[in-house]
């Protein structure tokens, strides 16, 4: 299919507005999520003086953790609204912010020692362009660390379930869950000089009862308040279903219910060979 560079503008300007919807941050403090930002940050080895992008970074998931390892940190995010709370979050640390796409990073080739993602990159439209423009940043012998959540988890089955209720992507849009299949991720990062290794790891998600992490994405999680607004009186449907979702595979916690969550971490390293485009 040929696509329109004028449809690629429009969607991604709507996936801004998406992702400027609702308070991320909160979400993520919520439910503990920015720890998976510190452990991928602990697992790809960041030290002092390394040169660091976070790409698509949000509201600095693996940025500011990467800050706090003594690394130059570079976070790039399509949103400024997600930069804007970054910034913030970040305080007096030294990190360069960036407005900008995943599929056309605004940097030189072999540019960092390392590239990042927390559950960002994933929600670009066109995967191979985004695997193809991190390796073209990528150092020789750089290292990638990338957090994907897989189809199989409990949070690939949180994303069909709404899916279910709103009209579905554009057939450009390739599906975000598909970086969280290894096959997937092999074929995107074939030729590139990256040697990829693979591991799975849980993140738990907290919350007060099921009725409140229902009630969380529908009043913080971008997509999920639009898909609540467009839903009008069929928004209890769903929550029920989100509801159903944190009562069956969620566990009791002291605070209240803990959802397991599984997602892939992509590591890599560019081989000393490779040369950027």
């Amino acid at each position: 299919m040929l696509l329109s560079m004028e449809l690629l503008a429009q969607y991604k300007e709507a996936v801004r507005d998406t992702w400027s919807t609702g308070d991320y941050d909160a979400m993520l403090r919520e439910e503990g999520l920015y720890e998976a930002g510190a452990r991928l940050v602990r697992t790809v080895g960041v030290r002092p003086g390394v040169d660091v992008l976070d790409v698509a970074c949000g509201t600095g998931n693996a940025t500011i953790p990467a800050a706090a390892a003594g690394a130059r940190v570079t976070g790039l995010d399509l949103t400024p609204a997600m930069l804007a709370t970054a910034r913030e979050r970040a305080g007096d640390r030294e990190i360069e912010w960036v407005e900008g796409d995943a599929e056309d990073l605004p940097f030189p080739a072999e540019h960092f020692d390392v590239v990042l993602s927390t559950f960002g990159c994933m929600f670009a439209p066109r995967h191979e362009v985004v695997a193809d423009e991190i390796a073209r940043v990528l150092r020789p012998g750089g290292r990638i660390g990338l957090c994907a959540w897989t189809p199989e988890g409990s949070i690939g089955e949180f994303f069909r379930m709404v899916g279910a209720y709103v009209p579905p992507a554009p057939e450009f849009v390739d599906p975000p869950l598909a970086w969280g299949d290894e096959d997937h991720v092999r074929e995107l990062f074939e030729g590139t000089g990256i040697e990829l290794e693979f591991s799975r790891e849980l993140a738990g998600l907290h919350h007060e009862s099921p009725e409140a992490a229902a009630d969380c994405y529908g009043t913080k999680f971008g997509p999920v308040m639009l898909a609540r607004q467009a839903l009008g009186d069929r928004w209890p449907a769903l929550r029920a279903d989100l509801i159903e979702l944190f009562t069956r595979d969620g566990s009791p916690s002291g605070t209240g219910v803990v959802l397991p969550a599984e997602y892939l971490v992509i590591q890599g390293r560019k081989s000393a060979g490779s040369v950027g485009d």
